[in-house]
């Protein structure tokens, strides 16, 4: 019987592959049948490149029809782990998972959203210099106008050091530049170490590399992945963090910032740090206020789970939202937090209706789609975005008198005398309103071909403990040679394994001539050698987004992912855990500008126009759209 019915779905379906995309009739005769109808859904919009400009419930569907088949179809686990259960965080995120103790932990596995593509015969090929000289390497600098500023910059370097960086081998290679870039390149030649590969007891992937972050959303990049840098972040009274008293971060003996993550730091993700340190020690402080009774480590243990869920909140439903700046994108990162019932609803009546209408935050359990919670190589390849950041960082007077739209008078100081250690005493004498507020009222860059800083070309890497190394690397080239290394997807590939249809010429890629002839001298006619980063910048961009189509997917999949695998944003997500004082803290905080707001009441109301910290404050605030948000329908 079930050859039968097997037989007959396959003549019922069959007509339908001269629809498909060729490449993509090996994984669709895999699918189920519910999987294959959501296939179809979503490739006949994709053909007419439409989702963007559906009306936002219809939007919100193709969404999360394409969001369940990467998770059916783009998740896959690399490395073996133990099992094991332990009621609290931890400080290098083991337990998490209560069935699989390494999941989301420190030196667990990078994941994979696709098999790994073995390009070690490819490493130069085209080589990495000549690509980061032709195609990445700034000539102008090209901003993103008012939709996204530098605290938005500075916050998903925040984000990255929360989650992501890889092990290093101890052999060191070498790039060379080509005699056709040799006067363009700021460095002649570099030197940087081999990621690590480290065995994984698995027969189709054989080898993996390990994370020396805690992927989870746990709040590391202010506390630590691991005991020793946790004790040395702390005060141990009260449950509090160390800070300077000029509400910046403390230095140790030896002049070297205090905090969770000090690797590759510069002034913003510092402000942020302090930003976020002030605001776990004002939890402590409230929660002593509510109970009185409670101990040091219990103080602290609260207050990191109300600031971690507050960062992720203010990253889901602010940060993102000013990133994908359309109302089906507001509505689907809402729902990731509230549900299609809203906020109001859920406040009210709590989580009813499963993810769908109450949120991925606080399902009665977590949900990893059988592969166990990691980030993944991919997410870290789309995450790459160092075109953010501008050659100067024009500092606002903000004692002079505000002018039209709160804006301020400036000066430029050099982005290099803001990096590392000079950056931190740079840091001390602007201080820390004056660099938020200058910030927030800088665009940063876009994620654009040629537009990738110069000065990260020439650029002094870190060891973990913040010490500067002796070799100068170009970061540009690196990235692309990282890709190549760690066995991710050039771009055509990687579109084809996230359910996208491939480009077949650099027509479909972009209609820059000048973009198109560059593209033909590095790469000739082959699409398929374009690199990863190359194509996500050379990509024409949805309107709003300031990123590509093709990062975004992998976004979609994993930004939820983050929340649902993580007990502490499903089940554990209670009074119990959180205490019922901690929760109405996170359920009250919708904006970084909230944060801002209870630590400098005076900075955005003087000096903030825009609706969202992370759009450039002397931007005129959003109006008032009187059409409910379901109901809209995107402006052509």
């Amino acid at each position: 019987m079930s050859f039968v019915m097997a037989s007959l779905k396959n003549l019922l379906l069959s007509p339908l592959r001269t629809f498909i995309h060729k490449d993509f009739h090996d994984i669709f005769d895999r699918m189920t049948l519910l999987d294959k109808l959501f296939f179809m859904m979503v490739h006949f919009v994709d053909k007419l490149n439409l989702w963007h400009r559906l009306p936002v419930l219809l939007g919100l569907f193709y969404l999360a029809a394409r969001r369940h088949l990467h998770q059916e179809y783009n998740l896959i686990n690399v490395g073996t782990s133990n099992e094991g259960d332990y009621p609290n965080t931890t400080v290098d995120g083991k337990y998490n998972d209560p069935f699989n103790e390494r999941a989301g932990s420190q030196f667990s596995f990078f994941g994979r959203n696709m098999l790994p593509v073995d390009q070690h015969n490819k490493l130069k090929n085209p080589d990495p210099m000549v690509v980061a000289t032709k195609l990445l390497a700034r000539r102008n600098f090209i901003d993103t106008g008012k939709q996204f500023n530098m605290i938005a910059a500075s916050w998903i370097q925040f984000m990255i050091h929360d989650w992501v960086d890889h092990f290093e081998d101890t052999q060191q290679i070498e790039l060379r530049a080509p005699k056709e870039v040799t006067s363009e390149c700021p460095l002649k030649s570099f030197k940087f170490f081999k990621t690590k590969q480290t065995p994984t007891g698995f027969y189709e992937i054989k080898t993996g590399h390990l994370n020396m972050r805690t992927p989870r959303w746990d709040g590391s990049v202010i506390y630590g992945s691991n005991a020793h840098v946790s004790k040395k972040v702390r005060t141990f009274k009260d449950g509090k963090l160390k800070l300077s008293e000029n509400g910046l971060l403390e230095q140790d003996e030896n002049g070297k910032i205090i905090a969770g993550d000090v690797r590759n730091t510069w002034a913003g993700l510092m402000s942020l740090q302090a930003l976020f340190i002030q605001e776990h020690n004002l939890v402590c402080d409230a929660l002593k206020k509510e109970y009185p009774d409670l101990e040091d480590e219990e103080l602290y243990r609260h207050a990191r789970l109300v600031t971690s869920a507050v960062i992720a909140k203010i990253h889901t439903i602010d940060w993102t939202v000013e990133l994908l700046k359309t109302d089906t994108l507001l509505a689907g990162m809402r729902a990731n937090w509230y549900g299609l019932l809203g906020k109001k609803f859920k406040d009210t009546l709590g989580h009813v209706g499963g993810s769908i209408f109450g949120g991925l935050v606080g399902m009665k359990k977590p949900e990893n789609h059988g592969v166990p919670y990691s980030l993944t190589e991919e997410f870290t390849s789309v995450y790459r975005m160092h075109q953010l950041l501008p050659d100067t960082l024009q500092l606002r007077n903000i004692d002079a008198t505000p002018g039209p739209n709160k804006s301020l008078p400036l000066t430029e100081i050099p982005m290099e005398d803001l990096i590392g250690g000079k950056g931190e005493e740079n840091l001390s004498r602007i201080g820390f309103t004056k660099q938020m507020v200058s910030m927030g009222h800088q665009a940063c860059g876009a994620l654009e071909l040629w537009n990738y800083p110069i000065w990260m070309r020439d650029l002094i890497a870190q060891d973990v403990d913040g010490t500067d190394r002796t070799h100068h690397i170009d970061l540009a080239a690196l990235e692309i040679y990282r890709d190549r290394e760690r066995s991710v997807a050039r771009y055509n590939e990687f579109r084809r394994r996230m359910l996208q249809i491939p480009i077949t010429k650099w027509e479909d890629l972009t209609d820059d001539e000048q973009v198109i002839e560059t593209l033909h001298q590095v790469y000739g006619d082959d699409v398929e050698q374009l690199d990863l980063l190359v194509g996500m910048s050379a990509e024409k961009k949805i309107k709003g987004f300031a990123i590509s189509e093709t990062a975004f997917f992998i976004f979609l999949i994993m930004a939820s992912r983050r929340l649902e695998a993580d007990n502490f944003f499903t089940s554990n997500y209670n009074e119990e855990t959180y205490t019922k004082k901690g929760l109405e803290w996170v359920n009250t905080t919708e904006s970084l500008k909230d944060v801002l707001d209870r630590h400098y009441p005076e900075m955005t109301e003087k000096w903030m126009n825009s609706n969202s910290a992370f759009s450039v404050w002397d931007s005129s605030p959003e109006p008032h759209n009187p059409i409910p948000l379901y109901l809209r329908v995107p402006h052509k």
